[in-house]
């Protein structure tokens, strides 16, 4: 099982304290060199910066590809860290793609790949028993890492971890 993640699922479950459920749901994640960039450029004393250089699950590689990665930078608007993601996880014919944003996500769908995001891990998560409730870890996603969800959206991954608002 080889799994891809782009930055933002990494730093956010840093931020709300929640990271070590990446390595507990999918062993080692592989992360392109630009993303492991992209996670330190807070400073040496930044929480998310500690956490990437301390844990052993973490395994940098460097994306071949690189006019491929220019492309989808240029054609589709993706940041640095969404196109390497993609294009690593294309090289290393990855199980899973981690990525959240939706630019991102609709590419690598496009391009093949299986993705998951936050939530998906979330409810993987809640599924295996890994965690009890997933709505306090969206709370503080929301306040604290400044996770983008719909209304919508939310109400349908409480609902399908069985925390819906409905009564």
């Amino acid at each position: 099982m080889i799994i891809v993640s782009d930055t933002s699922p990494i730093a956010n479950l840093i931020v709300v304290g929640q990271i070590d459920l990446l390595p507990q749901l999918f062993g080692v994640i592989v992360i392109p060199e630009v993303v492991y960039q992209e996670l330190l450029a807070n400073g040496e004393n930044h929480p998310v910066t500690q956490t990437v250089m301390a844990v052993s699950w973490l395994e940098v590689r460097s994306v071949s590809n690189q006019s491929q990665v220019m492309r989808l930078e240029r054609d589709q608007r993706l940041d640095p860290g969404e196109a390497n993601a993609i294009v690593l996880a294309l090289e290393l014919k990855a199980t899973q793609l981690l990525i959240d944003e939706r630019l991102g996500r609709t590419e690598a769908k496009r391009q093949g790949l299986r993705i998951t995001g936050i939530l998906g891990a979330l409810l993987a998560a809640k599924r295996q028993g890994l965690i009890s409730a997933i709505r306090p870890i969206l709370d503080q996603l929301i306040g604290e890492a400044n996770f983008r969800i719909s209304k919508q959206l939310y109400d349908e991954v409480l609902d399908l971890a069985g925390e819906s608002t409905a009564h």
